[in-house]
């Protein structure tokens, strides 16, 4: 014998649906990692600084994604900051370099009070 009640099909619950994209949301957020980016202070110049007088020594640096040149001589990021004392330094950026390098660079040189860095354009 065959069923002879008419098939009823009921409205489909989104209780259940919602409740799994939650727990995904919170699985993808507790499962992902954040870096944590070093923090630099920048400050402009002030105006009429430019008679204080000019560095005694300036040394250029050239900052690319994959290279780090010391007055034209390759130097590694660890070593850099042991290897300028004081005076003026001027940073040349290739155009592969990633702000967090430029970052990287500038925290290896910060807390000297006789080291002033100038990052070219």
């Amino acid at each position: 014998m065959r069923n002879s009640a008419p098939f009823v099909r009921r409205p489909v619950s989104l209780t259940p649906l919602i409740d799994v994209i939650f727990l995904l949301l919170l699985f993808f957020m507790l499962s992902s990692t954040f870096a944590k980016f070093g923090e630099i202070e920048l400050s402009q110049a002030a105006p009429g600084g430019a008679g204080q007088g000019a560095p005694a020594e300036r040394v250029f640096v050239q900052l690319g994604a994959e290279r780090l040149v010391l007055n034209g001589m390759p130097v590694g990021l660890d070593v850099i900051a042991e290897q300028i004392e004081t005076g003026q330094v001027l940073v040349s950026l290739d155009a592969d370099t990633t702000a967090q390098r430029l970052t990287d660079l500038l925290v290896r040189l910060r807390g000297r009070a006789d080291l002033s860095v100038i990052v070219l354009e």
